[in-house]
C-alpha cells in the first residue's frame, strides 16, 4: 500500500482542444493518484496560454506556477502556490495561465 502519493511525478499533456484555446497553444493533462471515499485526488497541469472551460465540482491547492481564473460572473483570481479555489459543477471559466501551473485537486 503506497502511503505516499507522488505530486512531482510527470504529468503527461496534450493540446487543447482548438475550440477552447483563446490565444497560444497550451497543453494540459492530469493524473489521478488516489480515490477516497469515490473522490478523485489527482494533480493538474497546463502550460502557458488562454483557454475557456466548463467546470466541474473540484477543489484544488496550487502548487507552482501562475495564472488568472475569470468567471462569467465578472470575479477573476490570481493564482500562485498555495492558493486553494473551489469550482462549481457548470462555472463557465477563462484560465490565463503566464507560468505552467500544477495544482493537487479532490473532485
Amino acid at each position: 500500500m503506497n502511503r505516499v502519493l507522488d505530486v512531482a511525478a510527470t504529468v503527461p499533456t496534450a493540446p487543447l482542444d482548438p475550440g477552447t484555446v483563446v490565444d497560444g497553444a497550451p497543453e494540459a493533462g492530469s493524473r489521478a493518484l488516489a480515490a477516497v471515499a469515490g473522490v478523485e485526488v489527482g494533480v493538474w497541469e497546463m502550460t502557458p496560454g488562454t483557454a475557456t472551460d466548463v467546470e466541474v465540482d473540484e477543489v484544488f491547492v496550487v502548487l507552482s506556477g501562475s495564472a488568472t481564473v475569470s468567471f462569467d460572473d465578472g470575479e477573476h483570481v490570481d493564482l500562485g502556490p498555495g492558493s486553494v479555489v473551489r469550482l462549481r459543477a457548470g462555472e463557465a471559466t477563462t484560465w490565463v495561465v503566464h507560468e505552467t501551473i500544477r495544482k493537487i485537486y479532490v473532485a
